[in-house]
């Protein structure tokens, strides 16, 4: 049996009564952090919190090589992710490989980002389009920086859809955890490039440490907004599209925004 097993979103108080049982029940237990994390505890409190020993995994363990998975064969193996345990499609494939070795899976499921942020901004999640994701600029053959165009590829398509855009930051080992500010910048960058005005006037919101205690919340235009000290990860971004009556006084209530974006409702 492989049991997967979803964490929340902050600390090791986050998981499901129904997770922590499955936990303590199996015979080993995997987690992978590197999809998503959990900022506000580390492996040492979850342990003890569980009552089990966690053997982490790399990207490499769960993506190429998951040797492991011949231990839920004849044992009951729980893995642990950040999140919602198949928020991701690496835990999806994963799921399918299991399955394809014979092995019995079941899921249980955890607070998800995707969700918060509709809880944190106000935001309707039946108004959200297709997210993005912002990776770290790379350097071409050539030296030159390279950033990636596609994040403000589906921003511009859900915005003449009048959709809302969750936009996921990236993880590095060496360049750690992107923050909205570095993303609105990207953002800026390939507006000034391209100068199609999609970031122009336009409402952003970032997000930092949801599902913590005090997460922070705030809107504003992205130029300003670079601005902002969100302080420590993980931080998230969204680009709200058309917005609605309620969604536009919960921005400016909730997430102190500008009170000139109650001109633009429906």
């Amino acid at each position: 049996m492989l049991t997967f097993i979803g964490l929340g979103l902050f600390d090791e108080y986050d998981i499901s009564l129904k997770g922590l049982e499955a936990v303590k029940e199996a015979d080993l237990v995997y987690a992978e952090f590197y999809t998503s994390c959990l900022m506000g505890t580390n492996p040492e409190k979850m342990e003890k919190l569980y009552g089990k020993k966690i053997q982490l995994l790399s990207r490499e363990d769960v993506e190429q090589h998951p040797d492991w998975l011949d231990n839920a064969i004849d044992k009951n193996v729980a893995f642990l992710t950040g999140g919602d345990t198949m928020v991701s499609t690496t835990h999806v494939d994963l799921r399918l490989r299991a399955e394809k070795l014979g092995i019995e899976t079941r899921l249980i499921h955890g607070a998800s980002i995707a969700s918060a942020v509709s809880g944190l901004t106000g935001l309707q999640n039946y108004r959200f389009g297709k997210s993005a994701s912002i990776p770290y600029p790379y350097e071409s053959r050539r030296g030159t920086k390279v950033i990636s165009e596609t994040p403000y590829d589906t921003i511009k398509q859900n915005s003449a859809l009048g959709l809302h855009t969750i936009v996921f930051l990236d993880i590095d080992k060496e360049k750690g955890y992107m923050t909205v500010n570095l993303a609105l910048e990207l953002l800026l960058e390939v507006e000034r490039k391209r100068g199609e005005g999609v970031m122009d006037g336009v409402v952003s919101v970032g997000i930092a440490r949801a599902g913590s205690e005090k997460p922070v919340v705030k809107a504003d235009y992205a130029e300003k907004l670079k601005g902002f000290d969100f302080g420590n990860p993980l931080h998230i971004l969204v680009v709200p599209g058309k917005l609605h009556f309620l969604e536009a006084e919960a921005l400016v209530k909730l997430a102190a925004g500008p009170e000139e974006i109650m001109e633009n409702i429906e």
